[in-house]
């Protein structure tokens, strides 16, 4: 599983946030500070005037566009084997039945649908696409939060960033319960992984939980219904991976991770300032993967849909160019380890980037990010082949031409390209190394 793709955050409301800034964060940002040094602030005051509340833009939020079906068969054509789909975010708006622990759901206001429902069904038709929920533990403006409530998650009604009224903002759907926790947190994770059939639990932010308590259930659950799951590192217990995020590793890491980052340059959710080609294009997310994988991790690629629940052009056409690679050189990405000596060639030409390594048992892969200019590449690192073994460049047209190499007296790989195809391929340049097997 090496592309998975978020389903992103239904947003109702798109601003150009500062470049160190989440846009997905504007109720925060409205509030916090609630004066003209907040550009959110500014925005909202001279768009919307001081008399429309966050809570306001829930009705703007119709999904009435939002076709599951076609959202998966996009996460299959992109090359996803898994996706995450945001069930809530910070705000505590919920896409999927919450039950009697609050109201603030897609299933009571907005669209008045249970979309998590329906975009896991969808992916039922294709169990090669695993699926997966991110979850935020702590909410910004819950009443009941306040107890537990730090830093940028305090909890308690925001207060009316523009001194009018209301004096405290409502928040809407709310229900009547005892705690944060024991009532709303706790048992909405276990209707994700038990009701839902979640195979991922993508927790965020951390904070107070009952983690422990939720893993068992989890767990349990999973090997009772015959299927594998996993827990990221902030659902603050018994991790099973590390979540960077909009950053890499510089080197390999033994442990798993995962790295995730939006299709836009600073946000996850949809942010309608940018410009189409500000996004990360097939370049961009192939080359991306490619290094991610090499250093035995994975890649989490945020894409925001709109209110109307449609993922916009241009993102679509970056997932698809990124798919169109992942169909031909996907053996290289896929099901590939990372190689224990290095992730990438040491000493590459000046001027052109260090070319990256995946390994599996009966393979061995050179991808190269530069477009090959002469007849040959050079790969400056002693690499794990023998006279028998072929190398060949996979190509679009899948042409399967075995190249002819050697190597030099200091053990660097030299393989002759002028046949292989290398006007066909776009982004990236996987090179295949075969091993001949001996019976």
């Amino acid at each position: 599983m090496k592309l998975p793709v978020g389903g992103g955050r239904q947003n109702t409301e798109s601003f150009q946030a500062p470049s160190n800034e989440y846009a997905e964060w504007y109720n925060y940002y409205l509030h916090n500070p609630p004066n003209s040094s907040s550009p959110t602030w500014v925005h909202h005051l001279e768009t919307y005037g001081q008399n429309v509340l966050y809570d306001d833009f829930i009705s703007n939020f119709t999904a009435s566009k939002f076709n599951a079906s076609a959202w998966i068969d996009l996460f299959d054509r992109a090359g996803a084997r898994y996706f995450v789909q945001v069930t809530k975010h910070h705000d505590g708006f919920s896409l999927f039945d919450t039950g009697n622990t609050t109201n603030r759901s897609a299933v009571v206001l907005g669209p008045k649908r249970d979309l998590l429902k329906e975009l896991f069904d969808a992916a039922a038709e294709k169990p090669h696409i695993h699926r997966g929920t991110y979850y935020s533990l702590p909410e910004w403006f819950n009443p009941d939060y306040a107890k537990y409530g730090f830093g940028e998650w305090p909890g308690g009604l925001a207060r009316n960033p523009f001194n009018t009224t209301p004096a405290f903002e409502p928040y809407t759907g709310h229900l009547n319960i005892s705690d944060y926790i024991e009532d709303l947190q706790y048992p909405q994770m276990l209707n994700l992984a038990t009701q839902y059939n979640t195979e991922i639990m993508w927790c965020d932010i951390g904070g107070p939980n009952n983690t422990l308590e939720f893993a068992a259930e989890f767990y349990n659950h999973a090997f009772a219904s015959g299927y594998q799951v996993t827990m990221n590192n902030r659902c603050g217990a018994v991790p099973d991976f590390n979540t960077p995020e909009y950053e890499t590793f510089n080197s390999i890491q033994t442990s798993s991770w995962e790295s995730s980052e939006g299709m836009d340059p600073f946000s996850y959710g949809l942010n309608t300032a940018t410009n189409a080609n500000e996004y990360k294009n097939g370049t961009t997310i192939v080359q991306t993967l490619v290094d991610i994988v090499s250093k035995n991790g994975n890649f989490l690629l945020d894409i925001g849909p709109t209110a109307e629940g449609e993922i916009i052009a241009p993102m679509v056409d970056n997932l698809l160019a990124a798919g169109s690679w992942l169909e031909y050189a996907g053996e290289c990405i896929y099901d590939t380890e990372y190689w224990f000596q290095t992730s990438q060639d040491p000493n590459p030409p000046i001027g052109l980037t260090p070319a990256r390594f995946t390994t599996t048992p009966t393979t061995f892969c050179v991808v190269v990010f530069d477009t090959p200019t002469d007849d040959e590449i050079i790969i400056h690192k002693r690499l794990p082949l023998l006279p028998e073994d072929k190398i060949t460049l996979l190509t679009p047209s899948k042409s399967q031409i075995s190249l002819p190499w050697s190597t030099d007296s200091s053990g660097n790989l030299i393989v002759n390209i002028s046949e292989s195809g290398v006007k066909e391929v776009q982004y990236a340049w996987a090179f295949r190394i075969s091993y001949q097997l001996i019976n």
